[in-house]
């Protein structure tokens, strides 16, 4: 269903795109930094299953239909704002403690689980409206109707950038761990990297909620 003309320049492009800095890319940053690899690679594959749905709404047609209502796209954009600027609140009222990468030091409590981090993460991708919008306008560029199957096509690509993005945000949770280790030195700065982390996340929420 995809030739390999189509392929080469996808993945090319899909690879930049996740490699730019940006507010998934500091997300993973900001949790590895406090919290460890393990919860971090949690987040990071939480984000990355996001634009399964995403995939789904371009393929189903419902993403030209928020992005011709400025009602529906306002509300996902604020409810996406409002979201992140919960996280960052919580980050900035937890009393930090000792981070414990890769599950080392049994017996030290982790605040959070795999699971929930994981959910946080697939939440924080699933209602960006500008990451809806991106599908919308992406995935079609590398269609070929001639081929047919234009649903299956972009099917098959939402699942290519999936992948994708999971291995480059996993590889970043990982690389962030090493934060973790130092943080496992020093107990106190995990106050203070809680907080930035709630910075992050609030500014986050702020700039998507007043973007236009």
């Amino acid at each position: 269903m995809i030739s390999p003309d189509q392929l080469a320049p996808f993945l090319l492009a899909s690879i930049l795109i996740t490699a730019t800095p940006g507010p998934d890319n500091l997300m993973v940053l900001g949790v590895g930094a406090s919290r460890g690899r393990r919860l971090a690679l949690a987040f990071a594959l939480g984000c990355a299953s996001g634009c399964l749905s995403h995939t789904v709404l371009a393929v189903l047609g419902v993403s030209a239909m928020l992005a011709a209502s400025p009602v529906a796209f306002t509300a996902l954009k604020v409810a996406g704002g409002a979201y992140l600027l919960w996280l960052g609140v919580g980050a900035l009222r937890s009393r930090g403690g000792v981070r414990v990468p890769d599950g080392q030091g049994a017996g030290v409590p982790v605040a959070g689980g795999v699971l929930p981090y994981f959910f946080k993460g697939v939440l924080a991708n699933a209602i960006n409206p500008k990451v809806v919008l991106f599908f919308l306008s992406f995935l079609p560029q590398f269609v070929v109707p001639a081929q047919g199957q234009v649903p299956g096509q972009m099917a098959v690509l939402g699942v290519l950038f999936t992948l994708q993005a999971a291995l480059l945000f996993g590889l970043l949770a990982l690389c962030s761990g090493t934060v973790g280790q130092w943080l496992q030195r020093r107990p106190g700065a995990g106050l203070w990297l809680d907080r930035l982390t709630g910075t992050i996340f609030i500014g986050l929420g702020v700039r998507m909620v007043m973007s236009r």
